[in-house]
């Protein structure tokens, strides 16, 4: 087979809000090879990642992402990595190019999958889809007793764990920082598993989340992920040395297997968490988490978009009987609920897995997304180099 398009479409809500949820817009992705077609998802800002799709070449290490991939041959999976590396070298100073492959890597594995009758995971050489424990990932509320009920409705609802992130936390006093953390603790009861996402937002400064150990360790808290942006290792690593109980986790924000590689040996993390629409899609994903079983750190997949997204983040790691911890997000706008026919829910004893159905085993809802298709032009000169794409087809 050979690829014979790609289309890119972008979708966003009729209003994006200034607060850290990433399911406010998307980019899906659809590959087809002949009778057969493909989805994926990118974690980027849509608009750039179209861009680099088709921008105009620049010179011969800074070519359009769609240069490497149009009218490659598509049989296995092997041809995946051969088209990823395709891409890296061919877009070597297009700083995009990742978060646009991303999605298209996705796309292959779904369609290699579709055509072979076979869930991504299998093909990953996995022989079971492990069950793993899911965490309600939310935002922290405005105020500590805001983020109390969100605590206590999450363990209504069965949860065992629940991670609280973004939000005030970080920004203001110490005092209500640990305030948070307390209510967070007293809604989620005592035996819930308790994550809290700093979000990057102490930068670099190691006093300020120092300052915080005292409350996470009362809260008994199982990790504080990205005290630090991704490239500050030392901090990490300072930060790792004090921390104790309270595991440090981070890597969402590597876009290769070397950002995440020297995050892995040199940051101190106990927990590595990797986006699949970020690194360079599935077949990097699960370098990562083959490199982490040897340096015996816990891979978790990072996810904040759609079901689609969610299937392709814990394809890396369903066979990994060992890393049971994901990512589950509960609080999706209604442009990531409309994204999917079919979504991913936790079975009778609260846990779930990467699908056993071919592909990602996800289908997208092409009339459900219709309202939030964003019209979108690309023109240079008088060429059009892109057009939002019809979905019919």
């Amino acid at each position: 087979m050979r690829i014979d398009s790609i289309d890119f479409v972008y979708l966003a809500m009729p209003e994006i809000l200034d607060i850290g949820d990433g399911s406010q817009d998307a980019l899906l992705v659809r590959v087809c090879a002949g009778d057969h077609v493909g989805w994926g998802e990118c974690e980027a800002a849509p608009l750039v990642s179209i861009a680099s799709l088709v921008c105009p070449m620049s010179h011969s290490a800074c070519k359009p992402v769609q240069a490497s991939v149009l009218g490659q041959t598509i049989d296995n999976v092997d041809d995946i990595r051969r088209i990823g590396n395709l891409v890296r070298a061919n877009s070597l100073d297009l700083l995009q190019a990742d978060h646009t492959l991303s999605g298209i890597d996705i796309a292959l594995w779904d369609l290699l999958g579709r055509r072979a009758g076979e869930p991504v995971w299998k093909l990953l050489g996995y022989s079971q889809s492990f069950a793993k424990t899911p965490y309600a990932s939310v935002l922290f509320g405005d105020t500590p007793e805001a983020t109390l009920q969100k605590a206590r409705g999450i363990q209504s609802k069965g949860f065992r764990a629940a991670k609280f992130g973004w939000g005030p936390f970080g920004l203001g006093s110490v005092a209500t920082d640990e305030a948070h953390l307390h209510a967070a603790r007293e809604g989620l009861g005592s035996d819930g598993i308790l994550l809290i996402d700093a979000g990057t937002v102490w930068n670099t400064d190691v006093a300020a989340a120092r300052a915080r150990l005292r409350a996470l360790k009362e809260v008994r808290a199982t990790w504080l992920e990205e005290p630090f942006v991704s490239s500050a290792l030392d901090e990490y690593h300072s930060l790792s040395a004090e921390s104790g109980t309270v595991g440090l986790a981070g890597g969402e924000g590597c876009h290769n297997f070397h950002m995440a590689k020297h995050m892995i040996d040199r940051a101190g993390l106990k927990y590595v968490q990797i986006d699949a629409g970020r690194i360079g899609g599935i077949t990097i994903a699960k370098d990562v988490a083959d490199y982490a079983t040897t340096k015996n750190v816990t891979y978790v997949n990072h996810t904040f978009t759609s079901n689609l997204a969610l299937s392709a983040s814990l394809q890396p790691f369903a066979g990994l009987e060992a890393d049971v911890i994901c990512e589950f997000p509960t609080e999706l706008k209604s442009l990531a609920v409309a994204m999917t026919k079919n979504h991913i829910v936790p079975d009778e004893n609260g846990q779930i897995r990467a699908p056993d159905a071919p592909g990602l085993g996800i289908e997208p809802d092409l009339a459900g997304i219709q309202p939030y298709v964003v019209d979108a032009e690309i023109r240079v000169g008088k060429k059009i180099l892109y057009q939002t794409p019809s979905l019919s087809r």
